[in-house]
C-alpha cells in the first residue's frame, strides 16, 4: 500500500510539474511606455521553462532587429550574450512606437538513404533545398516554419506604422495597440495568416513570475471566425502569448506542411 501511495503522488507531481517544462523562447523589455526625449529600453532575450527567469540558454541576437515610429531600420546597442541570457540596449530618439524582434523562415525535414534515416541540418534555408536532398533519397518528408518573435516599446504617444501587418506568415493586426492594454478592459488581436484571417487557431497566454507561484496560470484562447482573438487581463503585468497555424498551404516545391509561429510579449498596466 505503501509503495502504491508512493507511485501515486510521483505520478501526480510528474503531471503537475508538466507544463512548466515547455521551453519559451521571449523578449523582456525594461519597460513598454516611456517619455522624455532621451528615453532607453533593455531588452533581456532567452529560453527558459520560467517565464520569464534565466535558468537554460540565452537567445541569440543575429536575428534581432530593431524598427522605429517611421517604419526604418534602427539598431541595437550593447549587445552581449552571457551563459543564460542575451542583454541589449534601444536608444529610443524618435517619439512613438517602435518593434523590436526576430522574424525568420526555413525548413525541417528528413529523408532515407540506403535504409539510414538522415534528417536536414538545423536552420536550413529553402533555397538550398535540392542540394540538401541526395540523388537516391527515399521517404523525403519536408515541412516550410515561418515563426515571428517580437515586442511593442513606445516613446510618447502611440502611433501605427510599425504595426502595419506585412501580409506574410503568422501576424497580428492590433485592433488594440499593444502599448495600451490595461487590466481588467478587453484587448482585441486580429490574427492573419498571409494576410487573411486566422480563424480558430490557439493563442497560449501566460502571465510571467512563474518561478513565484506553484500554478502555470495559462490560457488558451481561440480566434473567432474572423481571426479576432478577444482577451481581458486579470491583473497588471508582462504576459507571454504565443499562437501557431499548422495547415498544408506550405510555398516551398515538395514541402508538404507548414507551420507558423507568432510570440510576443506584452505589459499590462494598472487601470
Amino acid at each position: 500500500m505503501l509503495r502504491k501511495s508512493i507511485l501515486v503522488a510521483a505520478l501526480l507531481a510528474g503531471l503537475s510539474a508538466t507544463p512548466s517544462l515547455a521551453h519559451r523562447q521571449w523578449l523582456h523589455p525594461s519597460a513598454t511606455v516611456l517619455s522624455g526625449d532621451k528615453a532607453w529600453v533593455t531588452v533581456d532575450a532567452a529560453v527558459s521553462n520560467d517565464l520569464f527567469y534565466f535558468e537554460h540558454v540565452p537567445m541569440r541576437l543575429d536575428n534581432v532587429k530593431v524598427w522605429q515610429p517611421d517604419g526604418t531600420e534602427g539598431k541595437m546597442q550593447n549587445p552581449a550574450t552571457g551563459r543564460y541570457r542575451s542583454v541589449f540596449d534601444v536608444e529610443l530618439n524618435q517619439q512613438g512606437t517602435w518593434k523590436i524582434g526576430t522574424s525568420m523562415a526555413g525548413i525541417m525535414g528528413s529523408y532515407k538513404l540506403n535504409g539510414e534515416q538522415k534528417r536536414l541540418p538545423r536552420g536550413a534555408a529553402a533555397a538550398d533545398l535540392a542540394k540538401l536532398i541526395p540523388a537516391g533519397a527515399t521517404d523525403v518528408q519536408i515541412s516550410e516554419n515561418s515563426s515571428r518573435n517580437e515586442i511593442f516599446v513606445t516613446a510618447g504617444a502611440p502611433t501605427n506604422t510599425v504595426l502595419k501587418p506585412t501580409g506574410k506568415g503568422l501576424e497580428v493586426e492590433w485592433l488594440t495597440h499593444p502599448n495600451d492594454l490595461v487590466s481588467g478592459e478587453p484587448a482585441k488581436l486580429r490574427f492573419l495568416a498571409d494576410g487573411k484571417p486566422a480563424a480558430g487557431i490557439d493563442v497560449e497566454v501566460v502571465p510571467g513570475g512563474v518561478r513565484y507561484r506553484d500554478k502555470l496560470n495559462d490560457r488558451t484562447l481561440k480566434t473567432d471566425a474572423n481571426g479576432v482573438l478577444t482577451i481581458e487581463f486579470p491583473a497588471p503585468g508582462m504576459y507571454w502569448l504565443e499562437a501557431q497555424l499548422q495547415d498544408g498551404n506550405a510555398s516551398v516545391p515538395g514541402a508538404t506542411q507548414r507551420r507558423l509561429t507568432y510570440i510576443t510579449t506584452l505589459e499590462v498596466l494598472a487601470p
